[in-house]
């Protein structure tokens, strides 16, 4: 058997049995309208948005306080009472009162130099990201009419066809 009467064979075999072969060719069809559609969408940008604020600082001045100072003056506080005493009595309670006025002395030097705190305020910028919306339309896609064999058809494309669509054409019989 010849090979062109064995595809003859399988051909009406197909034909007997229902199974029937299409055949698909490519066309262009005239666009007669596109119009875009539209959808309006909500956009959020994000946007950094910063302000001046003042802010209470506290800042620590001077250092730890150093004792030379009380010891000196009750020193120089009882060397002071002391020669100041005409007796030794009077030397005696010179030299103690004067020691007790140094040392006084002395303690309000150290407490001059003790730390302290300054409270101040201090412009300082702070910044926050922030959305701004907004609403915007965009094109979602186009509804195209054509006209293909007289007739006119409508579709839904993502694109814009331009002047011609291009159509698959199936053409299979009715049995």
């Amino acid at each position: 058997m010849n090979r062109q009467l064995a595809g003859n064979w399988v051909l009406l075999g197909m034909l007997c049995s229902g199974v029937v072969m299409a055949e698909t060719a490519y066309e262009y069809a005239p666009v007669v309208r596109t119009v875009p559609l539209i959808q309006v969408v909500e956009i959020s940008t994000p946007v950094e948005q910063c302000r001046e604020e003042q802010v209470l600082v506290e800042r620590q001045y001077g250092g730890r306080a150093s004792g030379t100072p009380v010891v000196l003056s009750t020193i120089i506080g009882g060397a002071i009472g002391n020669a100041v005493g005409h007796n030794k009595s009077n030397q005696r309670v010179g030299t103690v009162v004067g020691a007790v006025l140094g040392h006084s002395i002395g303690r309000d030097i150290v407490r001059q130099q003790e730390r302290g705190t300054v409270r101040e305020y201090q412009t300082v910028e702070r910044c926050d990201t922030v959305y701004e919306r907004h609403q915007e339309e965009r094109v979602t896609g186009y509804q195209v009419t054509y006209q293909y064999n007289g007739q006119e058809h409508t579709v839904r494309t993502d694109t814009d066809p331009g002047d011609t669509i291009r159509l698959r054409v199936t053409v299979q019989p009715v049995l």
